[in-house]
């Protein structure tokens, strides 16, 4: 019979001895009584950490999940964070939450504690999308703000992002000050729950139309608009916050005849219409590529929960409907923005493209060729706004984004945006229908002119402790030992992000990489192939990142490359051995 580690068992007693709501102390109680071991280890083997994507867990008692106290400390912590890094100012934060369960309440409490530190909080009345909230905390001129949701993981989920001043996620160092000020928590004792009326000011309405006017003004194509203004788009926000404001911009730029998904348009943290709220997943769009069908539709779109990412469809050469992945979304979006300023006089050399290290080189060709300095950064969003706000003033950021569906157009907030992004790839499909083209034969036209690239993304899960010491494992053996060949081709680059080294396997010779420390590993192998080993900073994954290239001689051999492509694929992941 399993056993109660004594240490799991000593932080549950101190929260059944703590300051905790009566209601948690029954649950943690229960838990205790009825030997669910396996729970209780994975409730409080460690305390949450900021990752890549700030904090993020499943909800219940417990000091690695998501209630009441894990959001107090750290909202606690980075109060006091904010204090010590801006003595003697006036300090002010934005909060929004998106439509999960518990979401209002957290940021509820959330908005108490800031309060209760003296410093001032502009709340979001009701659910908001992500980009608004970054764009809310620069305009009002915030020194951080957070943003309460779990983007698109299950329904038990929730989390909490933290940015700072300049509208994006915290970076490092900052990230590990403020992770450092919240593990300084020590008691719930710590945490100022009193809330104080007079620091807190609902807003709303006023922002959204601030918001959408301005993403308007960067429309680039309004005159295509105006000629394909009955472009058949469907819409759905999977019962998140896309909701209030992706049919409305699209409304702004133009578009005439937005269908949506009566089924998913309310928002419900139950996802009660799909397994996954995520819409890199084809169940996610079962409803929306059923309505496109039955409407004859252009162009799908689907928004995850907090509306930061993105998902389209768009209809292939035999007129059936596809599902385009964030690498080819992405690819196309960079094409269509640099083509539309090239053609209309806007590009001056000072321009730049943002991608991360496990999205498409593709980008990087087009970029090339349209003469269009273009960025690597490390997975993550946030190091895409980093530098964004590095550049501000003086370099003009036209877009960017990474493989995972998430795309910014513009300089107007510093984290991805899928309503921005879904008004711009309405323009792009607009842009290409107005030259006699799907978007679906515009991606084969970039593939003829700049290479065939296909990416595949397999994530293993693995949960609670012991899947993370087997994804820490499977690490140290890429590292240590890694593959002579993948699919048949000899591995002559090796990457290692987090020692920042880059080993030429051939010479043996090496040079630094010039990007902060982070666990991912990459792969290059002589024919051109990049495979990526990186475990997720959000979710219990361990996350393989393959991309493969050929030369497509013509349209019309597009099918067969495409099946090379995946056999080629196919043979690295067994290399592998995922």
């Amino acid at each position: 019979m399993q056993e109660l580690d004594p240490t799991i068992l000593q932080k549950a007693n101190s929260w059944l001895q703590g300051n905790y709501d009566a209601d948690v102390k029954q649950e943690i109680q229960k838990l205790i009584d009825d030997k669910a071991y396996t729970e209780l280890t994975d409730s409080f083997y460690r305390d949450l950490e900021f990752g890549t994507g700030g904090l993020r867990g499943t909800m219940g008692p417990g000091s690695n999940r998501i209630n009441k106290y894990t959001i107090g400390a750290a909202t606690q912590g980075l109060a006091n964070y904010l204090k010590k890094t801006y003595p003697g100012e006036k300090i002010k934060v934005a909060i929004a939450h998106d439509s999960r369960n518990n979401a209002d309440f957290f940021s509820t409490i959330t908005a108490e504690v800031f309060s209760a530190n003296d410093i001032y909080v502009y709340f979001f009345k009701a659910l908001r999308p992500t980009p608004e909230l970054s764009f809310a905390v620069r305009h009002l001129g915030c020194k951080s703000g957070v943003m309460l949701t779990a983007s698109h993981n299950p329904k038990e989920y929730n989390g909490y992002k933290a940015y700072g001043a300049d509208g994006g996620q915290f970076v490092s160092p900052h990230d590990k000050a403020v992770m450092d000020e919240v593990a300084a928590i020590g008691s719930v004792d710590d945490i100022k729950f009193n809330r104080v009326d007079a620091n807190i000011q609902e807003i709303g309405e006023e922002i959204d139309e601030l918001y959408l006017s301005k993403i308007t003004e960067l429309s680039v194509s309004p005159d295509v608009i105006a000629r394909q203004k009955d472009l058949k788009i469907v819409y759905s926000p999977i019962h998140g916050t896309g909701i209030t404001l992706v049919p409305q911009a699209l409304e702004r730029f133009g578009f005439k005849n937005v269908i949506l998904v009566d089924e998913q348009i309310t928002p419900d943290g139950n996802f009660p219409t799909v397994v996954y709220p995520n819409p890199e997943e084809k169940e996610a769009l079962t409803l929306a590529l059923k309505k496109a069908q039955e409407t004859d539709a252009d162009l799908v779109l689907a928004t995850d929960p907090d509306a930061d990412r993105v998902g389209i469809a768009v209809k292939n050469t035999d007129g059936e409907f596809i599902l385009l992945n964030g690498n080819q979304t992405g690819a196309m979006l960079i094409n269509y923005l640099l083509s539309a300023w090239e053609e209309k006089g806007k590009l001056t050399g000072k321009e730049y493209i943002v991608k991360t290290i496990v999205t498409t080189n593709l980008i990087e060709r087009i970029a090339e060729a349209k003469n269009v300095t273009y960025y690597n950064t490390l997975t993550g969003f946030k190091y895409i706004g980093e530098l964004m706000t590095h550049f501000e003033g003086k370099q003009t950021f036209i877009g960017g984004g990474e493989e995972s569906y998430g795309y910014l157009i513009g300089e107007l907030v510093r984290d991805k945006d899928a309503v921005v992004s879904s008004a711009f790839i309405a323009e792009m499909t607009a842009y290409y229908k107005d030259k006699g083209s799907s978007l679906f034969e515009a991606l084969i036209d970039t593939y003829v002119q700049y290479g065939f690239y296909k990416e595949k993304l397999i994530s293993l899960t693995k949960k609670g402790k012991t899947g993370a010491e087997e994804i820490k494992e499977m690490m140290e053996k890429f590292r240590t030992n890694p593959p002579a060949t993948l699919g048949g081709s000899k591995v002559t680059t090796l990457k290692d992000y987090e020692k920042r080294i880059e080993t030429d396997l051939v010479t043996n010779t090496t040079q630094p990489i010039e990007l902060p420390a982070s666990d991912v590993l990459q792969f290059i192998t002589e024919d051109g192939s990049i495979i990526s080993a990186r475990p997720s900073g959000t979710e219990p994954k361990i996350k393989f990142y393959c991309s493969v290239n050929g030369k497509l001689e013509s349209k019309e051999a597009y099918s067969e490359t495409d099946k090379q492509l995946d056999a080629k694929i196919a043979s690295i992941m067994q290399d592998l051995g995922v």
